[in-house]
C-alpha cells in the first residue's frame, strides 16, 4: 500500500557501509527523502557527522526533521571489539541511546540494527522472545544498545539481522565476500570453517525490510519492539565458499572444511538462526537466493572474465 505522507523523511546513520548504502539506496528509490549521515568516508555524497558528538547528531536531526532513523552505524567486527571495548561501547551503546533521545524529541521511528550474536547458539532457531546471552564482546554491545534505545525511546523497533553480504567497495567489507581471493586463487588450500552455521542474508533484502516496517509503521503506530530477519540458507563458511566457487564455475577441492570449534578471536555461537515468523506475519520480507546475490555481489571482482561466456549464457 501506498502512504502518502508529503516528502517522507528518512536519516541512515552509517550510510558509508556495506548494509547503509543499501538502505539509503532502497529508500531513495522508493520515494523517501533521504539523508545519509557517514564519518570518514563520508563526502561529497553524505553527511559529515560523529556520532559521538551530541550537539552534531541533534543538530542535523532537528534541522532535518526526519520521520524514520535507520541506525546502521555501528562496530561490527567482534575481534576490533574485543580488542577496542571502550570505543565500540560508545558508538555501539552511548551514540544509540542518544540517537534514540534525540529521535524521541522530534517524533522520529528509529530501527536500531542489531545482531543475531545476541544469542547464544545453543538452542536455536530464536523468536524475539527469547532471553539472550551474547558469548562475545560484540554481541554484548549490541544487546546494551538494544536495551539503551529501547529506555530511550519506546517507540523504536530493533531489528536483528545475521551476517550480511552484497555489493562491497573492498572485498574485507563483508564475512562472506573476503572469502572471494581463497575461492578464486586455487593453486594453495584454504581452510574454511565448517562448524558455525549461519543464514547469509543479502543487504539489498535487509533494506527492504526496513523500508516496509517504517512504511508499515506510518500506518500503524503499533509498530514497534523487536523484530528478526534472515535469509533462510543454512550454509557454514566452508559452504558458502562451495556455492561462490559454484556460482563462477571455479574448483573448490582446495577448500579443506575444519569442523572443530575455532580457538582464535572472539567466541562465535554455533547457531544462532533467527525466527522470522513475526515480520512475515505482518507481510512483511524479501529473501534474494544465495547463490543469484554473490554473483551479483562478486562478478566485479572476478579476476578470469573468461568464464563470462559460461557462466552468463
Amino acid at each position: 500500500e501506498d502512504v502518502d505522507i508529503p516528502s517522507r523523511r528518512v536519516l541512515i546513520t552509517g550510510a558509508t557501509g556495506l548494509l547503509g548504502r543499501a538502505v539509503f539506496k532502497e529508500f531513495k528509490e522508493n520515494n523517501w527523502n533521504a539523508v545519509g549521515c557517514g564519518y570518514r568516508r563520508a563526502q561529497p555524497r553524505f553527511e559529515q557527522v560523529n556520532l559521538l558528538d551530541s550537539i552534531a547528531v541533534h543538530d542535523i536531526i532537528h534541522d532535518f526533521q526526519p520521520h524514520v532513523i535507520v541506525h546502521c552505524a555501528a562496530e561490527r567486527r567482534p575481534d576490533v571489539v574485543e580488542s577496542q571495548p571502550d570505543a565500540a561501547s560508545q558508538l555501539n551503546v552511548a551514540a544509540s541511546a542518544n540517537l534514540a533521545k534525540e529521535a524521541a524529541g522530534v517524533g522520529a521511528f528509529l530501527i536500531y540494527i542489531s545482531t543475531d550474536y545476541v544469542f547464544d547458539g545453543t538452542s536455536p532457531p530464536y523468536k524475539e522472545t527469547d532471553v539472550p546471552n551474547p558469548l562475545n564482546l560484540y554481541g554484548k554491545t549490541k544487546l546494551e544498545g538494544e536495551k539503551a534505545v529501547l529506555e530511550n525511546n519506546e517507540e523504536t523497533a530493533v531489528l536483528r539481522i545475521p551476517v550480511l553480504y552484497g555489493e562491497v567497495e573492498r572485498l574485507e567489507e563483508s564475512a562472506v565476500t573476503v572469502m572471494f581471493d581463497k575461492v578464486q586463487f586455487s593453486n594453495k588450500s584454504a581452510n574454511m570453517d565448517h562448524w558455525q552455521q549461519r543464514f547469509p542474508t543479502n543487504v539489498k533484502d535487509v533494506a527492504a525490510v526496513c523500508r516496509q516496517l517504517a512504511e508499515k509503521r506510518m500506518l500503524d503506530p503499533s509498530i514497534k519492539g523487536t523484530f528478526h530477519w534472515s535469509g533462510n540458507e543454512q550454509m557454514t563458511k566452508y559452504e558458502m565458499a562451495c556455492a561462490i566457487a559454484d556460482a563462477f564455475n571455479l574448483p573448490s577441492s582446495h577448500l579443506r572444511p575444519i569442523t572443530d570449534s575455532p580457538v582464535v578471536g572472539a567466541l562465535r555461537p554455533k547457531n544462532a538462526q533467527l525466527d522470522c515468523s513475526k515480520l512475515e506475519m505482518l507481510g512483511i520480507g524479501q529473501r534474494t537466493p544465495f547463490r543469484a546475490g554473490i554473483k551479483e555481489s562478486l562478478w566485479p571482482f572476478l579476476v578470469d572474465k573468461r568464464w563470462r561466456q559460461t557462466v552468463f549464457h
